[in-house]
């Protein structure tokens, strides 16, 4: 297999281009090799599909970051680099250029499958995955590190009991849908400046089911499914963060044409703490403690998300010393057994008042030392 080239030098752009050039520069080869306008021309046709691809990466700002740090290995499922980047195994046969196409040609990118790209919008009466349900909880900052169960409250739906899900009145059932033939795609004809074109298109009377239900279910309105309120409870994993997602496959919502259910996708919300701050796998905290303390040494109590934890003062303690904790820290979400660090930063406090016996104490220490107070 020839090895790829550089997405930026299969468009002729630098690699600080703008979305406005890399825009341009696609825009020029596309014309130029476009199948249709090089009938029969299978290094013409390798081209669009070379420059189409590159388009597809560049164009997206998340894809594109991955690139530029891991190269093609970034879309590679059986490279780390493709792990890490999170687009392994990325198939660029099922990216939709409709938008793209649109604006150069006029029509959408459903007539485009033939030369190796999925008309993403136009699947006809194929099983599809349904939507995801999302949504969010919020825990407390200690519940992310040990891991807790939430119940959540989401709308969801059911099959309808009338109709099973067909969305047909009892006694009545869908018929096939006489614009598209039951295939749920329709074929427009459209004047392009490389000639007449063909579009493929979702059918706009059984909108891509391929099926037409004259009398629709009471219940559902035809829908095949009712809306309830459902309530879940999910496991949240010890060492969760701020910001990450859930998912529950099969939590969503119904497929189409007998496809799959979408995802539940929950957002976890972690409320700040008030004296740990987390960074990673590690848990940074200040303690307080006095100056005789930090002089002299001794025993100190410090919070940890554990519990109180016992911590020896070297005599001669600096303010802003910082001391760490193995293993008080956050646990891996990859490896339960593997816990980051606390790091505390003793701070020396000055007290803001003293008795009589204090100062006095306080006095004769300054003398000691030669100074006048």
């Amino acid at each position: 297999m020839a090895e790829k080239r550089d997405y930026y030098e299969v468009l002729g752009v630098d690699k600080n281009a703008d979305e406005a050039a890399i825009k341009r520069a696609y825009r020029k080869l596309a014309k130029q090799y476009h199948p249709d306008a090089n009938p029969g021309d299978d290094t013409a046709a390798a081209k669009f599909r070379e420059c189409s691809e590159a388009y597809a990466v560049l164009s997206d700002p998340d894809k594109r970051k991955a690139y530029d740090t891991y190269g093609h290995a970034a879309f590679d499922a059986n490279t780390a680099a493709g792990a890490s980047s999170g687009f392994g195994g990325f198939d660029f046969g099922s990216m939709d250029f409709s938008d793209l196409f649109s604006d150069l040609f006029g029509f959408g990118g459903g007539g485009f499958s033939s030369y190796g790209f999925g008309g993403g919008r136009s699947r006809g009466n194929q099983a599809q995955k349904g939507a995801p349900i999302q949504t969010s909880v919020r825990i407390s900052f200690e519940e992310a590190i040990k891991g807790c169960k939430k119940n959540i409250k989401i709308r969801y739906k059911d099959e309808c009991k009338t109709c099973g899900g067909s969305g047909a009145k009892k006694g009545s059932s869908p018929e096939t849908c006489q614009k598209c033939g039951g295939r749920g795609q329709v074929v427009m004809s459209r004047q392009s400046l490389f000639g007449m074109m063909q579009q493929v298109t979702t059918c706009p009377d059984c909108r891509g089911t391929g099926k037409i239900i004259k009398d629709k279910c009471p219940d559902c309105r035809g829908e095949g499914y009712i809306s309830t309120q459902k309530t879940l409870e999910i496991s949240i994993p010890a060492g969760i963060d701020n910001g990450q997602v859930i998912r529950r496959s099969g939590g969503g919502d119904p497929g189409i044409n007998g496809g799959p259910r979408g995802d539940l996708q929950v957002e976890v919300v972690v409320t700040q703490h008030p004296f740990f701050k987390r960074q990673d796998l590690n848990i940074f905290s200040t303690e307080a403690i006095s100056f005789a303390r930090a002089a002299l040494g001794g025993k100190a109590i410090v919070k940890t998300v554990d519990g109180p934890v016992e911590l020896s003062i070297k005599p001669g303690t600096q303010s802003d010393t910082r001391i760490r904790l193995r293993g008080k820290g956050v646990p891996s979400l990859q490896n339960p057994n593997v816990r980051g660090d606390q790091y505390v930063t003793l701070v020396v406090s000055v007290p803001e008042k003293l008795n009589k016996k204090q100062q006095d104490a306080l006095r004769a220490y300054a003398e000691a030392c030669g100074e006048s107070v």
